[in-house]
Protein backbone atom coordinates (compact mmCIF):
# COMPACT_ATOMS: atom_id res chain seq x y z
CA UNK A 1 0.00 0.00 0.00
CA UNK A 2 2.30 2.71 -1.24
CA UNK A 3 -0.18 5.12 -2.92
CA UNK A 4 -1.51 8.16 -1.17
CA UNK A 5 0.24 8.88 2.12
CA UNK A 6 -2.80 10.51 3.71
CA UNK A 7 -5.01 7.51 2.91
CA UNK A 8 -2.34 5.15 4.25
CA UNK A 9 -2.08 7.11 7.52
CA UNK A 10 -5.86 6.98 8.01
CA UNK A 11 -5.97 3.28 7.11
CA UNK A 12 -3.18 2.52 9.61
CA UNK A 13 -4.99 4.45 12.30
CA UNK A 14 -8.23 2.62 11.59
CA UNK A 15 -6.50 -0.76 11.73
CA UNK A 16 -4.79 0.00 15.03
CA UNK A 17 -8.02 1.31 16.58
CA UNK A 18 -10.16 -1.63 15.41
CA UNK A 19 -7.69 -4.32 16.44
CA UNK A 20 -5.88 -2.54 19.27
CA UNK A 21 -2.80 -3.59 17.33
CA UNK A 22 0.84 -2.75 17.93
CA UNK A 23 2.99 -0.77 15.52
CA UNK A 24 4.81 -3.96 14.59
CA UNK A 25 1.55 -5.76 13.76
CA UNK A 26 0.33 -2.83 11.66
CA UNK A 27 3.63 -2.69 9.78
CA UNK A 28 3.43 -6.41 9.03
CA UNK A 29 -0.22 -6.12 7.87
CA UNK A 30 0.45 -3.20 5.50
CA UNK A 31 3.86 -4.40 4.30
CA UNK A 32 5.76 -1.30 5.43
CA UNK A 33 8.43 -0.62 8.04
CA UNK A 34 7.79 0.27 11.67
CA UNK A 35 9.50 3.60 11.03
CA UNK A 36 7.00 4.41 8.30
CA UNK A 37 4.10 3.53 10.60
CA UNK A 38 5.50 5.84 13.29
CA UNK A 39 6.10 8.63 10.78
CA UNK A 40 2.56 8.34 9.42
CA UNK A 41 0.89 8.21 12.82
CA UNK A 42 3.01 10.65 14.80
CA UNK A 43 3.90 13.28 12.21
CA UNK A 44 1.37 13.15 9.40
CA UNK A 45 -1.91 12.09 11.03
CA UNK A 46 -2.28 15.09 13.39
CA UNK A 47 -2.38 17.40 10.36
CA UNK A 48 -4.83 15.17 8.50
CA UNK A 49 -7.33 14.08 11.16
CA UNK A 50 -6.79 15.28 14.73
CA UNK A 51 -9.65 13.22 16.24
CA UNK A 52 -8.31 10.00 14.75
CA UNK A 53 -4.83 10.88 16.01
CA UNK A 54 -6.01 11.24 19.61
CA UNK A 55 -7.64 7.79 19.51
CA UNK A 56 -4.52 6.18 18.05
CA UNK A 57 -2.26 8.03 20.48
CA UNK A 58 -4.07 6.53 23.48
CA UNK A 59 -3.64 3.00 22.09
CA UNK A 60 0.03 3.58 21.25
CA UNK A 61 0.66 4.95 24.76
CA UNK A 62 -1.02 1.90 26.27
CA UNK A 63 1.09 -0.43 24.10
CA UNK A 64 4.23 1.44 25.09
CA UNK A 65 3.38 1.08 28.78
CA UNK A 66 2.83 -2.67 28.37
CA UNK A 67 5.79 -3.55 26.17
CA UNK A 68 8.11 -4.51 29.03
CA UNK A 69 5.48 -6.99 30.22
CA UNK A 70 5.08 -8.46 26.73
CA UNK A 71 8.85 -8.80 26.46
CA UNK A 72 8.99 -10.70 29.74
CA UNK A 73 6.24 -13.06 28.62
CA UNK A 74 8.03 -13.70 25.31
CA UNK A 75 11.28 -14.44 27.11
CA UNK A 76 9.54 -16.85 29.49
CA UNK A 77 7.99 -18.68 26.54
CA UNK A 78 11.33 -18.87 24.79
CA UNK A 79 13.14 -20.46 27.70
CA UNK A 80 10.32 -22.72 28.84
CA UNK A 81 9.97 -24.09 25.33
CA UNK A 82 6.31 -23.18 24.90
Amino acid sequence: MKGNIEERACALAGYIIENRATVRAAARKFGISKSTVHKDLQDRLPGINRALYTQVKSILDENKAQRHIRGGIATRRKYKGL
